[in-house]
């Protein structure tokens, strides 16, 4: 039976990304995202010959959702590659405003789609694959997984879980086929600054964002060397490390002041 890809998120970002290194590759695609209309232009870019894309939209935000998307996503299908990408943030004080419901709703989503959707998809994914002679499991979280985040409290605190669920779960199939990752980038070229209200922190004036193709790549060849915590570039290395050896209370002092508004 053929092969294929399930990539999340993959309607802008490092999702197009992703998908177009897979493409590249002659893997067979299921992409999913709310945005139908940006899968099937996407689709429609990456078809050949020798690919086949399958678009399922989906709202990872409703486990429901998830649920289908799985069903419909193996219906007849092997998938041996998971690229769980699709995540949510949103910065600012964490009780800013305890009556403003569309901050809750973000953060709530946030949760949902960065923690509850990847850990479902991951459930779902390990026996299809251990059946279907092994595969990978490539789980974007972010160098915010390293050190609680003042100004996004929830967005850190998600990603934390998933470099921690990856990595131990990474440990516990070691030797079945699956291989689990944990791509951790530091801030990236995608549209996630804009729809997070993170244009104006002082980390995008200290880090500049990199190439989106660039991260997705090293993701991807991490991923597929069965790496199982991948870190790109040099300073996001140190961001990672430093709050190994660091007092805590200073690790916090210091990301609160890159991640406020200056």
């Amino acid at each position: 039976m053929t092969k294929w890809t399930l990539i999340t998120g993959a309607s802008e970002g490092l999702g197009v990304e992703f998908a177009k290194i897979a493409a590249r590759e002659r893997r067979n695609l299921i992409i999913t995202a709310r945005s139908e209309a940006k899968l099937n232009a996407l689709a429609a870019e990456l078809r050949t010959s020798d690919v086949q894309v399958t678009v399922i939209p989906a709202d990872l935000n409703n486990l429901a959702e998830v649920e289908r998307l799985w069903a419909e996503a193996t219906a007849g299908r092997e998938i041996d590659m998971v690229v769980n990408n699709a995540g949510l943030g949103r910065n600012g004080p964490f009780a800013q405003d305890s009556d403003n419901r569309a901050d809750w709703a973000r953060e709530l989503s946030s949760m949902e789609v960065n923690m509850t959707a990847l850990t479902r998809l991951m459930k779902l994914a390990i026996p299809h694959m251990q059946a279907s002679g092994g595969g990978r499991i490539l789980n974007v979280a972010s160098t915010a997984a390293f050190l609680p985040g003042p100004n996004m409290a929830v967005y850190h605190a998600t990603k934390a879980f998933v470099l921690s669920l990856s990595e131990a779960v990474a440990f516990e199939v070691r030797g079945s086929g699956v291989g689990i990752s944990a791509l951790c980038p530091g801030a990236t070229q995608t549209n996630f600054f804009t729809e997070a209200d993170m244009h104006g922190i002082r980390l995008l004036k200290f880090a500049p964002p990199a190439p989106a193709d660039k991260v997705a790549q090293i993701g991807w060849d991490g991923a597929l060397r069965g790496k199982a915590v991948i870190v790109p570039g040099l300073m996001n290395k140190v961001f990672a490390f430093l709050p190994r050896i660091s007092p805590r209370f200073m690790v916090v002092w210091v990301t609160s002041i890159f991640m406020s508004k200056s």
